[in-house]
C-alpha cells in the first residue's frame, strides 16, 4: 500500500494475489490500512481467464452472516445455490445480490457443460456490510437481469452502468440498506469524466490507466479518494469501477462472517462447527470446513 503524499489520491490499495489454480484473484479490501470503502469491506477481483477443458470454479457451500454480497461478471458464467432455495446462472452485465444476514450458506460452481470446452472467466465479487439495524435480517437472494440495469452514455463517451444507488441522474433497481453506491465506467480514450462526490469512495481499474485530476490509478490498483468531485481522464481506452458511500461503521471479519460484535462471530463459528446453519438444496454433500483459527 502507498500512500499519496497529496491530492485526490489519498491512498493506493494494491491487491493481494492468490492464485487458485484456474485463474488469480486480486483482493484490492480489506488490508490492514483500509479495511473498508463506505460500507464494502471486501473488494475481489478474478480473472481474466481462459479456462481449458476440466478447469473452472468450484466453490464449495460455505457460510456467511451481516453482509450483501454483489456478484458481477464482465465475462464467463457462474452457477450459484443457496439455503434459500435459489438456483441461478449468473452471466455478464446482471447482478447477483445475496443478502446474508442471519446466516446464509451457498456454493459458487462452474456448469457441468463448461468443463468440456474452453470459455473466459472474469468478474468482481464485492461484500457490504449491512448496517446494525439490519445485521439480523432473514436471508434473501435477488437476480437482476444485464438489461435491467441502467446504462447511460455521457457527453463525451463515457458509459456509465449502475449496479446500486443513484447517480448521473440513473437509479438502479438493486435493493440497497444503506447510503450505497457501485457503478462502473467505460471511458474511451482521449475522454474524460466527473466524478460526483460521495462521503468515501474508491477507483478501481479493470482495464487499462486513468487519471484523477493530475494522478495517475494503475490497473489493478485501488485508488481511495479524497473529498470532493474529481475528473477522470483516460489516454487509451479504460474501464474501472467505483465504489463508496457512508460506513456502517466499525466491523470485525473473520473469515466469512462480518459482524459489529465478535460475539456474533462466535455463535456463528459455533454453528457452522455444529452443523446448524441451513443447508443448500441439491448441493449439501460437502461443504468448506470452519478454519482451525476460528475455533474460540
Amino acid at each position: 500500500m502507498n500512500k499519496s503524499e497529496s491530492g485526490s489520491i489519498k491512498q493506493k490499495l494494491v491487491p493481494k494475489t492468490h492464485d487458485l489454480g484456474a485463474f488469480e484473484v486480486r483482493r484490492a479490501v480489506p488490508q490492514a490500512r483500509a479495511r473498508s470503502i463506505g460500507p464494502w469491506v471486501f473488494f475481489d477481483h478474478f480473472g481474466p481467464a481462459e479456462l481449458g477443458p476440466g478447469k473452472g470454479m468450484n466453490v464449495r457451500p460455505h457460510p456467511h452472516i451481516g453482509i450483501a454480497t454483489v456478484t458481477y461478471l464482465f465475462e464467463g458464467r457462474i452457477h450459484h445455490r443457496d439455503s434459500v432455495g435459489s438456483d441461478q446462472g449468473i452471466e455478464p452485465g446482471a447482478v447477483n445480490l445475496m443478502v446474508c444476514g442471519s446466516g446464509m450458506v451457498h456454493s459458487e460452481r462452474t456448469y457441468p457443460e463448461d468443463f468440456d470446452g474452453t470459455y473466459r472467466m472474469h468478474g468482481l465479487q464485492l461484500w457490504h456490510a449491512l448496517p446494525d439495524e439490519e445485521e439480523e435480517r432473514a436471508a434473501s437472494f435477488h437476480h437482476y437481469p444485464a438489461d435491467s440495469i441502467p446504462e447511460t452514455t455521457l457527453n463525451g463517451g463515457a458509459t456509465v452502468r449502475l449496479m446500486i444507488g443513484e447517480a448521473f441522474g440513473l437509479s438502479s433497481p438493486v435493493r440497497r440498506f444503506s447510503d450505497i453506491i457501485y457503478y462502473e465506467v467505460a471511458l474511451p480514450g482521449g475522454a474524460s469524466i466527473t466524478l460526483p462526490a460521495q462521503t468515501e469512495q474508491g477507483l478501481y481499474c479493470v482495464d487499462g490507466e486513468v487519471a484523477i485530476d493530475d494522478e495517475r490509478s494503475e490497473r489493478f490498483v485501488m485508488s481511495v479518494l479524497s473529498s470532493g468531485d474529481h475528473v477522470v481522464t483516460a489516454d487509451t481506452d479504460a474501464r474501472f469501477a467505483i465504489v463508496g458511500g457512508t460506513s456502517v461503521g466499525e466491523r470485525h471479519i473473520r473469515w466469512n462472517f462480518v459482524a459489529s460484535d465478535m460475539d456474533k462471530i462466535r455463535h456463528a463459528s459455533e454453528r457452522w462447527q455444529a452443523g446448524d446453519f441451513p443447508t443448500i438444496p441439491g448441493d449439501s454433500a460437502e461443504f468448506i470446513p470452519l478454519p482451525e483459527r476460528l475455533l474460540f
